[in-house]
């Protein structure tokens, strides 16, 4: 039997007994999470989801955290800024062994939900787990990053910024040239999945941008 999960917007095949490596997952070595979006379930009887099996589930066992192979990626950045660069990542994952594939039965096992390390924190788990009292919340939720917004930097200066993607920016809570500036691998990491475009931060090169326009 096989099933076909999804986690950090990739897909995987995998039976019971695979190593996998994921994107970083919140969790330690020795841990059992589980993967509760199942795309589909292999074997005698394939069951396919619309878009994810129901009670559908994959248990796995965090054996470490390690990084990824280091990918070179070359900048060239034309016209204003006539520069060139090469610049390493290393992306950081989680390395998994599959222990059981369940059909059904998931919201029972009492195993935690596998969660990415820079995606959703655990109090916005804990708030998510708890219903809405008032309809008004999100709007008054919205007011902070505004206000914020108002007294930072005019991020469509940065190549490839639009007033969509400024938008986009300020809802994660990305304001200034000087937080861009101070981006480390992992914060370009967290912010291309997060934005959903891979690569382009050190494509267009937005971190020397800032430094340069905080220097005025």
């Amino acid at each position: 039997m096989f099933a076909v999960l999804k986690t950090g917007g990739k897909q995987y095949k995998v039976s019971s007994g695979d190593l996998l490596r994921v994107e970083k997952l919140a969790a330690d070595a020795g841990e059992k999470v589980q993967f509760n979006e199942i795309l589909m379930l292999g074997g005698d009887a394939p069951v396919v989801g619309a878009p994810l099996v129901e009670g559908a589930a994959v248990q796995a066992e965090v054996v470490d955290q390690v990084k990824g192979d280091k990918v070179i990626n070359f900048v060239k950045r034309r016209r204003k800024h006539g520069s060139q660069r090469t610049r390493g990542h290393r992306q950081q994952l989680t390395l998994l062994r599959v222990t059981e594939i369940l059909a059904k039965g998931a919201d029972k096992s009492g195993v935690k939900a596998a969660i990415g390390a820079g995606s959703v924190s655990a109090t916005a788990v804990a708030a998510a787990a708890k219903p809405a009292k008032k309809a008004a919340a999100p709007k008054a939720a919205a007011k902070p990053a505004a206000k914020a917004a108002a007294g930072g930097d005019d991020l469509k200066k940065l190549s490839g910024v639009g007033p969509a993607l400024e938008k986009k920016l300020h809802e994660n809570g990305v304001t200034t040239f000087a937080q861009i500036a101070a981006w480390t691998d992992a914060d370009v990491a967290d912010m291309d999945e997060k934005l959903s475009f891979k690569g382009r931060i050190e494509r267009e090169g937005w971190i020397a941008q800032a430094a340069e326009l905080i220097k005025g």
